[in-house]
């Protein structure tokens, strides 16, 4: 007989289908769901079998992805999808010899990067392929607006994208104050990105945050019992003048 009701592995799907977990919008239930990332440390082929050019028979392909594991630190950086790769090497790079244990890390840069719609320069941990990703994207904003979550893996990647959108939807006029023909502009350059501001209030949030969120915004502040009373008094007497015969004085 199993030990639980359910799967351990599924705890958590349930979870989001009871409580106020599914009173959640249904855009921020959608984003949790889990997606694959970019392959960055292999290249999958895409196929199953391959041809051997020396015997001409079909072979298996073993098409596995290198696990990665994305520290807590990174978190707080934008590492370009690389993270810490586990593995084995030879002693003295010597087949015959022992294995040991290795961990293989990215390189880390502070870069200072400036975004144009929050008008603002961030002193950020790097990798060098996050600065090629930028450059590709033509611009430290266009990388984080088009950087799917699962790419970004970064908790300050997704909060720099919240406060972007946020921006964009209220068309926020502290951009820029002094010159209205450059905040048109730069809002015009990424209006493409825009979304309803009931949206991007949620962007990038973790599930405690969402829940937190939630849980405000259904808060309601008792109603005082003596307001209850005066207003339900005012009603009566409202009610009580209506029902009142009107005297109309003959000149």
């Amino acid at each position: 007989m199993p030990l639980h009701k359910y799967p351990p592995n599924i705890w958590n799907v349930l979870k989001l289908k009871q409580g106020i977990y599914a009173r959640l919008p249904k855009h921020y239930l959608k984003s949790l769901e889990p997606k694959e990332p970019t392959p960055v440390h292999f290249r999958p082929l895409g196929v199953e079998y391959k041809l051997n050019p020396k015997t001409g028979q079909r072979e298996r392909v073993q098409d596995v992805p290198i696990p990665v594991y994305s520290p807590p630190q990174s978190q707080d950086g934008l590492w370009g999808g690389e993270g810490w790769i586990s593995g084995y090497r030879y002693a003295n790079n010597d087949k015959m010899s022992n294995r040991l244990k290795k961990t293989w890390k990215p390189q880390l840069f502070k870069r200072e990067l400036y975004s144009e719609i929050l008008d603002h320069k961030f002193t950020i941990t790097v990798t060098s392929r996050t600065l090629d990703l930028i450059d590709a994207a033509f611009g430290f904003d266009f990388y984080i607006l088009k950087t799917p979550k699962e790419d970004l893996n970064s908790k300050l990647g997704m909060d720099l994208k919240r406060a972007m959108l946020l921006r964009l939807a209220r068309k926020d006029q502290e951009l820029y104050p002094q010159d209205s023909v450059k905040r048109e502009r730069v809002y015009n350059k990424y209006k493409k990105f825009e979304i309803p501001e009931e949206e991007a209030e949620w962007v990038g949030l973790s599930l405690e945050e969402a829940v937190e969120k939630q849980r405000q915004l259904e808060h309601k502040e008792p109603e005082p019992l003596f307001k209850a009373s005066v207003d339900k008094l005012v009603e009566e007497l409202h009610i009580q003048k209506l029902s009142e015969p009107h005297l109309i004085e003959k000149n």
